[in-house]
């Protein structure tokens, strides 16, 4: 909210000023009612390994994140350029391995990738697209520079959070809201659906059926999904309520089969299809992946974009991007040790207390050691696994990440914060809302944003020029 100079910057000046005439407890009765609000509309999420399966409200910050016009214009180009960069990277690493021959990327690190799947490589998709949806994860350190912390490509969530903030904030706040040029994200649902849509195979009638396949209501992300499907106007379907026949996908309703086109799934890879993947899975659909190397359905994101967005993986988009774009990545990397070669595993056990240390497909907060914030018994315990497999780990600095003001008891208070706006790739090109899900560090002095490691959320607002 303030520059270095203790000025407020320009796009929180309208904010500023409401916040100082209105009163605390009107803020604090404001804070109550969306928690009331969200517990009537049931926005929860289950934790895994809680042996209680505690379904938890993700606690919400009423103090909007605000970005002005300009700093979204250069976010926005910088996210359309990697997730390009990206998806040209997928076609060719499941086609004709250009980067690999070039010498850019170890070859080892798609192969021997756990979400490597050898049963796309030559498959040709009618859209050419990997990932139709993806959630790029963004800190930024000064007034200038935002950074990728983390490629989110198989089936990033999140965005359901994104929409019930705004939602919740026009509520309670309209004259705030009313004060400012808040660009709209309300159209999001339309731009999924959409582009969804835009990738069905050729054979699909003019209005391609798209459906939502979910793991079921024990999923975490339950709510969103079906939330997604209900906003998109589509079924939310689980794997027995689909069938392959003759190669094409058909889902059962009471009316007889009917042919499905597109499926957005929010499934992992492994539990698609029984008789591909995993033999043991009850989740999937038997044929769905021979009815998709048919090109008679589309499933979004593609099987196998996972290669692309663990850790390790990671330290080489600024190469990719270079490789695929002609072009200097207009995001930055945060610089990354990886642990697999000598020097940079050397560098990383010798100073683990200034490093935050992450596994290569670890998410959710998971699997990682905040050295500056870790105990010399922590560090010790880490040190002896990163040992008995540096392949399984990457090292970074920890940044002086921003800060936004949140409310407390105590009144406004810094808390650090990131970024996760959604990028949709379709046929027709790249869409972006502007915004995203600003995620909130809500104990003082910790980097760790991840609702389950208990973060927050907050509303993000994009002004208009």
């Amino acid at each position: 909210m303030n520059g270095h100079d203790g000025r407020s910057r320009d796009a929180y000046r309208i904010l500023q000023d409401w916040l100082k005439s209105a009163p605390p407890q009107l803020l604090e009765h404001r804070r109550e009612e969306a928690e009331l609000f969200f517990r009537r509309v049931g926005i929860t999420f289950a934790v895994y390994g809680n042996t209680e399966a505690e379904e938890r409200l993700i606690p919400f910050d009423i103090i909007p994140r605000i970005l002005s016009g300009q700093e979204w214009a250069r976010l926005s180009r910088g996210l359309e350029q990697r997730v390009k960069a990206l998806n040209m990277f997928l076609k060719d690493i499941y086609g004709p391995r250009e980067i690999l021959r070039a010498g850019i990327v170890p070859p080892e690190l798609v192969y021997l990738n756990p979400y490597y799947r050898p049963q796309m490589q030559g498959l040709s998709l009618n859209s050419g697209i990997y990932v139709q949806v993806a959630g790029i994860d963004i800190v930024r350190v000064d007034d200038e520079d935002f950074y990728v912390l983390e490629d989110n490509l198989r089936t990033p969530s999140g965005v359901s959070y994104m929409l019930e903030n705004r939602e919740v904030m026009m509520r309670l706040f309209p004259e705030l809201v009313g004060m400012q040029r808040i660009r709209p994200i309300e159209n999001y649902v339309d731009e999924l659906l959409g582009t969804l849509k835009s990738v069905a195979p050729a054979s699909s009638p003019y209005d391609p059926t798209v459906v939502l396949l979910t793991p079921g209501s024990l999923n975490s992300a339950y709510y969103e999904h079906s939330f997604l499907a209900d906003r998109m106007g589509v079924e939310l379907v689980e794997g027995r309520d689909l069938f392959v026949r003759d190669e094409m996908v058909y889902m059962r309703t009471t009316e007889g089969p009917k042919r499905v086109d597109v499926i957005y799934s929010r499934i992992d890879d492994d539990f698609l299809d029984p008789l591909v993947f995993r033999p043991d899975s009850a989740l999937g659909v038997p044929g769905l992946i021979a009815a998709y190397r048919a090109g008679n359905v589309a499933i979004a994101n593609a099987p196998g974009t996972g290669v692309a967005d663990d850790k390790a993986m990671y330290s080489y988009v600024p190469d990719i991007v270079r490789f695929y774009m002609g072009e200097e990545p207009i995001l930055k990397n945060v610089p990354t040790w990886r642990c697999r070669e000598r020097e940079s595993l050397s560098y990383v056990v010798d100073n683990l207390r200034e490093l935050v240390v992450k596994e290569v497909n670890g998410s959710g907060g998971y699997g990682m050691l905040v050295g500056p914030h870790a105990t010399a018994e922590a560090c010790e315990h880490f040190k002896a696994r990163i040992l008995a497999n540096p392949d399984n780990y990457i090292a970074q600095p920890t940044l002086a990440l921003s800060t936004s003001p949140i409310f407390t008891e105590k009144g406004l208070a810094p808390r650090h914060v990131d970024l996760r706006p959604f990028v949709l790739t379709g046929r027709d090109g790249v869409r972006l809302v502007p915004g995203g899900l600003t995620r909130v560090a809500l104990t003082e002095g910790s980097l760790v944003v991840n609702s389950s490691q208990g973060g927050g959320t907050k509303d993000t607002w994009v002004l208009s020029e």
